[in-house]
Order: structure tokens, then sequence, then C-alpha cells
């Protein structure tokens, strides 16, 4: 048997990397995690997911103090902006999370290599010019922000930024172009917008938020407009000339029409993600990608080399940190040889702007091609908790197959719309029928009685509506 430094080393330190290298070392293996940056967490943990939520959390609170929702309540303030303080929580944050993960590193014995890795052979990484082997190599190197054709990112400058330069404007921009109306844009957009930008969102689609269901996206083009966004949807843009501290973005209609041009003083370019695989030196162990820079695996998220596995972004998939999670506590158990399980048609997806956008499961356009579906919708101005919170947007859906009954999808738009949608998802799981969640007892006064209400109309009978 060969000798290795390592039963499994992990390329990579995000939200499925970590955990592979934690779950790994907690089921007795010697562990070690390749990382370039100087901090663990990965996109999600540094530039991502968490420090996008801290600005939002924040700005929220200023909007509601700034435009009347906290005076309807009774509590009467004129909010000063304090921005740099508001990065400073940011940061804050960011810093206690990620110093959370060394911990447990050091806590589970996993060895972090400080560093960017390239593979020499299938069981062999150089980490800036250290050799390192392992029976198991896992890649986790997650994705970076897909670029615009024509379009040159300054982040310092702070003109033209993607998610990360958007992150740290070090003063609220006049007039800002979100271009790419997905989950990224328009939860940063919402940032700015509440902090006083005036905001424009282009979308090449017709409608906002690509892959959610079709009343979920027309709702929220409603619910944008009514915040004060300007949506410029089926239209593309044509290019971004930057004098100075302002940009002209060109743009004309999708199918071809009129230009116009739009001045901003802060260009947002979110228009997706891409697998990060360069700098891996994949020819060296022959694993080529796919026509989407993925990696392909197979259940037990094995490529075709042995001994080399991926999981995350890089694999097919929704690009989602908690997706890559499963697939990290999945593939540390593989390795260990127990059985990993990910559900990967019940993988909740949630766009945290105000409210929130959440589902799982199919689009009602999709269960309609599988064949004769019921819904139920139910309104959140008819719940008690979002009229007595002031939160009367959104509503829930629950999508049935019209035989059996068995819940196929759940889009919920609500201010906690992320955390309902976990009732959903734990419910599909255990293959639950519309009439489950119905005769669910869910307290009251909650938001998440809109769900039972939902699952309630399916078979047309909500109380409240």
């Amino acid at each position: 048997m060969a000798d290795y430094d390592f039963d499994v080393i992990v390329i990579g330190a995000g939200p499925g990397g970590y955990v592979a290298a934690i779950r790994a070392a907690q089921l007795g293996l010697k562990v070690a995690c390749v990382e370039s940056r100087a901090t663990l967490g990965g996109t999600c943990l540094n530039v991502g997911c968490i420090p996008s939520k801290a600005l939002l959390h924040a700005s929220e609170y200023f909007d509601a103090a700034a435009n009347g929702t906290m005076a309807k309540m009774g509590v009467e303030v004129t909010p000063k902006l304090n921005l740099d303080s508001m990065h400073g929580q940011r940061r804050d944050a960011v810093k206690q999370l990620t110093g959370g993960i060394e911990m447990l590193f050091k806590k589970n014995k996993v060895t972090w290599l400080n560093g960017h890795a390239k593979f020499t052979d299938e069981h062999t990484v150089e980490v800036d010019g250290e050799s390192h082997s392992a029976k198991d190599i896992v890649i986790a190197t997650g994705s970076s922000v897909t670029p615009l054709p024509g379009v040159e990112i300054d982040n310092d400058k702070g003109v033209v930024v993607d998610s990360t330069g958007a992150l740290d404007l070090p003063a609220v921009p006049k007039k800002m172009v979100v271009i790419g109306g997905g989950v990224i844009g328009l939860e940063l957009g919402s940032v700015w917008r509440r902090l006083g930008a005036e905001v424009t969102v282009v979308e090449f689609l017709d409608q906002l938020l690509p892959g959610m269901d079709g009343d979920v996206r027309k709702e929220a083009a409603k619910i944008f407009k009514k915040q004060g966004m300007t949506l410029k949807l089926s239209t593309k843009v044509t290019g971004v000339e930057v004098k100075g501290k302002n940009a002209k973005v060109s743009v004309e209609p999708a199918a071809g029409g009129e230009a116009e041009v739009i001045e901003a003083d802060c260009v947002l370019v979110s228009i997706g993600r891409r697998p990060n695989t360069e700098g891996l030196n994949l020819e060296a162990i022959g694993l080529e990608t796919n026509e989407r820079g993925q990696i392909e695996v197979d259940g037990q998220f094995r490529t075709k080399v042995k001994g080399v596995r991926a999981i995350g972004d890089v694999v097919p998939g929704p690009m989602l940190a908690h997706k890559a999670e499963d697939e990290g506590i999945a593939v540390a158990e593989w390795i260990a040889g127990q059985i990993g399980i990910v559900n990967h048609d019940l993988i909740p997806g949630v766009v945290y702007t105000m409210p929130e956008f959440a589902g799982v499961g199919l689009t009602e356009e999709a269960a309609k091609e599988r064949g004769a579906i019921k819904v139920g919708k139910f309104p959140m101005l008819g719940n008690s908790r979002a009229k007595t919170n002031h939160e009367p947007d959104g509503f829930v859906k629950v999508i049935a197959d019209a035989e059996t009954d068995e819940v196929l999808g759940v889009w919920c738009i609500a201010s906690v719309a992320g955390t309902m949608i976990s009732q959903a998802t734990q419910a599909m799981e255990f293959g639950a029928l519309s009439e489950d969640i119905a005769y669910t007892c869910h307290a009251h006064p909650t938001h998440s009685e809109a769900i039972k209400e939902a699952a309630m109309a399916v078979r047309g009978k909500p109380i409240h509506m």
C-alpha cells in the first residue's frame, strides 16, 4: 500500500471544502485543507453570503427608520447613516466567523496548507512549491464572478465593480446600474437603494430571478418597482464607458431596437459565477471540464480519475453554499466507507432582499410538464403576523400532484421566507402530502401559518381567504 502524507487533501476552504475537511477528520481520517486566502471560509464567509447579509440587515433598519415603517409602529426617529460603522460591523461578523472555522480546524486536527494547489499526479498536489500526497483528493475550489466581455472591473476605483467591490463602497452612489437581475444583483442593489442610491437593474431576460417560479418572478418585479428600483427587462448591455468617477452604460432592447445611454457613478456587474478550475493543472491527471467549465462527477462525487473527487460550485448543480456543505459532509462519508446522502431535488434557494424570496422543489411550470397538478396560494396580506409587522407583500404557493397529493414544490415571498422554506423542505424530504401540512398545527401568530393556509388551499379549503 502506498505511503501518503494524508488520508484526504481538500482543495478549498469554502463551505464545501471546510465542511468536508472537518467531517473527514471527525471520521478518524488524517486531513489537510489547502486555502490560498489569509482566512478560511471561502467566498461565502469572506466576500459573499455573510458580509452581504450583514449589509442587508443593517440597511433594512435604516430604511425602516427613514421611510416610515417604524413611525407607523409609534417609533419616530430621524436616522443618520454612518457608513463606516455599517461596514465595520460587517467586517467584524466576517472576522468572527472565519476565525471560528480556524478554531474548528485546530479542534479537529485539520492541517491548513496556506497557498495555491496544483496537481502533479492523481494523489499529489504541490502547494507553493511543497509536495503533499493523499489517498483521496477533493476539489472544492468554488466559483468566481463571471466577467462581462468588454467591461473592465476595477473594485479599487469603485466605478465598475463586481459583487466584492459592491460590498465595500466608501460612499453611497447617487446612481447605480446593476447589470443582471439575479440573486446577487438584486440583493446588493437593494442594499444601496435603501441607503439612498437611485438603482436601475438591467436584465437580458424578460423577468427577474431566472430559475424561480413564474408567479414569484412576476411578483418580484412589482415589489422592486414599488420600492423605487427602475427595471429594464429584455434589455442587453452593449458597452460601459468610464470617465473619471462616472460611467455611461449603453443598452438596447434584447430583440433589437433603439439604443439608450444610462449614466451612473457606480455600475455593478452581476451576471453570474463560473467554476474555479484554472491553476489546478487538471491536465496533469487527465481531467477535463465540461462546456460549462464544471467537473463531472458520479453519485459519490468521484471524477473519472480514481482518487479524485469534486463538490460544490465546481460540479453541476446550483451554486449555493448549503448545497456545497451537504456535499462536503457526504463526500467525507463516502471516503470513510460510509454512505453519504444529498437529495439534489430538494435544495432550497433564497433571495435575501426585503421581502425574501424562497423556493424548493419544482416550479409550477416544471410541475405541469410532468402531469396534472393542483396549486394552493395564500397571500401574506391575510397572515396576522405579517399584518402586525407591516409586511403585507408576498404569498405562499404549494404545488401538489393532482392524483397523489404529494407536494412537488413550495414557493414563498415573505419577510422571513428563507426560514419558512426549511419547513417545506423537511416536509417534502419525508414525502409529505399537501394535507399532511394542512393538518399540522402551526403556532399562532406566525408567518409560517401561511404555509398551512396555502396547503389547505390546494384542496380548496383555506380559512382566512
